[in-house]
């Protein structure tokens, strides 16, 4: 690893890396020694420094998982699960390049319905995934398919001992449960058996992936802070944090590019909490250095021999500004393990050196508390409680979160007056309750940059409800700078659930409004537009006023 830092901020640097090496910092984290962050019960969940040398002495068993789920030749695989269980295998699936093995998490239903399109029910393999066991949209995704295919025995579980998921799995005879461990929380998880059991399925060397992680675990032991890759990378984060370097600007290489979406989580779920914390940049295409502000860290993982060379002629001019700079490099997709432990490992100690609980989530609770309101209120009534919006124009729907004054009555006039609040150091947050899919991210995309372009400032692309598990602890938790447009759609198809009075789409439209809630709450800076369900026409719609009035 290398970093390139001002020297003001080297100066700060030193003075931490020296601080966490004399006072033995290192030696009393690996000891679990919850002081080091708010003494507010961190020492539960560090179960995590701990499992690659447990899933070392134990791979025989996800080595014969492997050798069963080739025995039994699945015509493709489908993981359901959201946020921490379901991201380190999205990342997997994209690196090593496994087309037969699909991730869902959405609730929206034409996404469910587009992932059930891309199977053959009868002959796949799913895995049900939920740390707690209580997660509502794994457990729905599993009545869903377990409906539809009929085949318990083509049912594994990745569920805590004891959980509710356990007991159900249990019941309808689940072909295997693989158990975590109750000490990691979801976004720790990747090495645990939520990341290994479904790499063992994906024909992963298990050897090899483990044996690299293990490699940066022990190297994330040194006590010497400047020498360990892991605390090094967690000082420069959170030295730059706290100096307004707040936004961590991911820039992976083509090969390895969903990796931001697992460090996204990693990241904002870990530091964005008590008002203060890091906002991960993700798929932000590079520009020149004048269309950034100073609040960036920008964070360059390279795989060796596939470098991008435009990727990399913007990186070189970032750092020649004077940006802060962090460059890794992977000499294969195999090292993937080391970085996963790597950035554990840096998120933690950012998490100490910021102050704060790197291990809980109390915004993503919040979120969830409001959704089952409105759940709970659709099965009493039938429906969703009503909502007026302020205006409305051509099936076009807006809702600001507090008072909001355009200079005229229109759809652009609202847009400008709420674009107009970003200022210097915000950042700009698209969250779309819409479909996932390269039409509508291309869209969405175009969106962000003529935002980042224009206002230089940082902007963040979420698909929900997937990112209420991620990066909307830091949204609603974290600093107020973040200035949101929340997109809703009516939905064109929508999917009943079985045993239950609400759909997914009731499901997603409680998920989006609770979440709204939330912000509004904590008095972010937000407004939802809801379109109708020519999803495609109202995006374009949208998308042309922003540009109008940027």
């Amino acid at each position: 690893m290398k970093y390139s830092i001002p020297s003001a901020l080297n100066t700060q640097l030193e003075a931490v890396l020296a601080d966490w090496t004399s006072a033995g910092k290192l030696a009393r984290l690996w000891n679990k020694d919850a002081t080091l962050w708010t003494n507010s019960g961190e020492e539960k969940w560090l179960g995590w420094l701990d499992v690659v040398d447990q899933q070392v002495a134990a791979k025989q068993a996800l080595k014969d998982f492997q050798a069963e789920v080739k025995a039994r030749n699945f015509s493709g695989i489908l993981l359901l699960g959201m946020g921490g269980s379901s991201l380190c295998p999205e990342v997997l699936q994209m690196t090593f390049g496994v087309p037969t093995f699909h991730v869902l998490d959405s609730t929206d239903p034409s996404q469910v319905k587009t992932f059930e399109n891309k199977v053959d029910l009868h002959n796949t393999l799913f895995f049900v995934s939920s740390k707690s066991g209580s997660t509502l949209e794994p457990n729905i995704f599993k009545q869903y398919f377990f409906d539809k295919a009929k085949r318990p025995d083509h049912f594994v579980a990745i569920t805590d001992p004891g959980s509710h998921m356990e007991a159900v799995a249990t019941n309808d005879k689940f072909w295997k449960i693989f158990h975590g461990l109750p000490s990691i929380g979801g976004r720790y998880s990747a090495l645990s058996n939520f990341g290994m059991a479904p790499a063992a399925a994906m024909g992963l060397d298990i050897d090899l992936f483990l044996g690299n992680a293990q490699a940066m675990a022990r190297r994330c032991q040194n006590p010497i802070a400047a020498d360990n890759p892991g605390a090094m990378l967690g000082a420069i984060l959170g030295v730059s944090g706290k100096n307004g370097h707040d936004k961590i600007t991911i820039v992976a290489s083509p090969a390895i590019y969903d990796l931001g979406a697992w460090l996204e989580q990693l990241i904002a779920e870990s530091t964005g909490k008590m008002g203060k914390g890091l906002i991960p940049v993700d798929r932000e295409a590079l520009g020149v250095p004048s269309e950034y502000g100073k609040d960036r860290v920008f964070a360059y993982i390279t795989l060796e021999g596939a470098e991008d060379e435009a990727q990399a002629g913007a990186i070189a001019a970032l750092e020649q500004a004077g940006h802060i700079v962090v460059r890794i490099t992977m000499p294969n997709i195999y090292e993937l393990g080391a970085e996963l432990f790597r950035w554990e490992m840096a998120t933690a100690v950012a998490g100490s050196v910021l102050n704060i609980n790197a291990f809980d989530q109390p915004d993503v609770e919040a979120s969830k508390i409001e959704t089952k309101k409105l759940t709970t209120e659709f099965e009493k009534t039938g429906t969703l409680p009503p909502e007026a919006p302020v205006f409305e124009e051509n099936g076009i729907k807006l809702f600001p979160a507090g008072e909001l004054k355009p200079a005229e009555h229109s759809l652009e006039g609202y847009l400008k007056a709420h674009l107009d609040r970003i200022g210097e150091g915000d950042y700009f947050g698209l969250l779309a309750y819409i479909e996932m899919t390269a039409e509508h991210e291309e869209i969405l995309q175009q969106v962000r940059m003529a935002v980042r372009d224009k206002k230089k400032v940082a902007t963040c692309l979420g698909f929900g409800p997937r990112f209420l598990h991620s990066t909307g602890q830091a949204y609603k938790g974290g600093p107020n700078s973040g200035v949101f447009l929340q997109i809703t759609c009516d939905d064109a198809v929508d999917l009943p659930i079985p045993n239950q009075t609400f759909t997914f789409g009731i499901v997603k439209s409680a998920q989006a409004r609770g979440d709204f809630e939330v912000l509004a709450e904590r008095g972010r800076r937000a407004v939802r537009v809801h379109l109708q369900a020519d999803l495609k026409a109202g995006l374009k719609t949208l998308a042309d006023a922003i540009l109008r009035v940027i």
